[in-house]
């Protein structure tokens, strides 16, 4: 089952490419709900604390939780996700502001992927995916590169084909940003490695 969670970050001038909400949960954080609207979505539920709204959505069923708690709004709407059976989390409006936020939103990605699920932060200029160990394919797109960085403290056994800087069976760290903008040379890259979290960032080329 796929989710689409929008939160109040910048807001998306359009569905990114290869993002629908067709069959999907839709969830909207907070002021996520604007977010959401503005793209011609009705989400299923809205919830959060609702201190960056300003108001509680009455015409949308809604959960409203205290602004004195553990997990953001975006958590919430994660931890929504996982408890209906979503194995796959697409991330809108994550990007932009401020940067604890931002990283704070990275960091969902990693609480996804511990729970067995897929998770991506998309924007119209990038896309940001947690990887768990496994073969991983990404499609030459020319005007994106690819960045793969260590979430945990090493990712071992990494191997990474169809690129300008290829590796096989390396081991990168998070204390060193080795992995910044490769550049897809085949038709695919192909990434594979066998222990820790990857975080794979597609951007688009300015």
């Amino acid at each position: 089952m796929r989710c689409v969670i929008f939160t109040g970050g910048d807001p998306e001038p359009h569905l990114p490419e290869g993002v629908s909400t067709d069959g999907a949960l839709i969830i909207a954080a907070d002021s996520g709900y604007k977010n959401c609207l503005a793209l011609g979505c009705v989400p299923d539920i809205v919830l959060g604390d609702f201190d960056s709204l300003g108001s509680i959505p009455a015409d949308t069923v809604h959960r409203v939780y205290p602004k004195e708690k553990d997990d953001t709004d975006l958590m919430l709407a994660v931890k929504e996700a996982l408890s209906r059976g979503c194995d796959e989390i697409v991330i809108l409006g994550a990007m932009g502001g401020r940067f604890d936020h931002t990283f704070a939103n990275v960091q969902a990605l990693g609480f996804i992927a511990e729970n067995g699920a897929e998770g991506r932060i998309v924007s119209v200029n990038e896309e940001i995916i947690m990887l768990s160990p496994g073969r991983n394919l990404f499609p030459k797109r020319g005007d994106r590169s690819l960045s793969l960085f260590s979430y945990t403290n090493e990712v071992r056994g990494l191997t990474i084909a169809g690129v300008k800087y290829p590796l096989e069976n390396g081991c990168i760290t998070n204390r060193f940003p080795i992995g910044i903008s490769n550049e897809i040379t085949a038709d695919c890259a192909e990434v594979s490695f066998t222990e820790g979290l990857l975080l794979a960032v597609m951007s688009k080329l300015r």
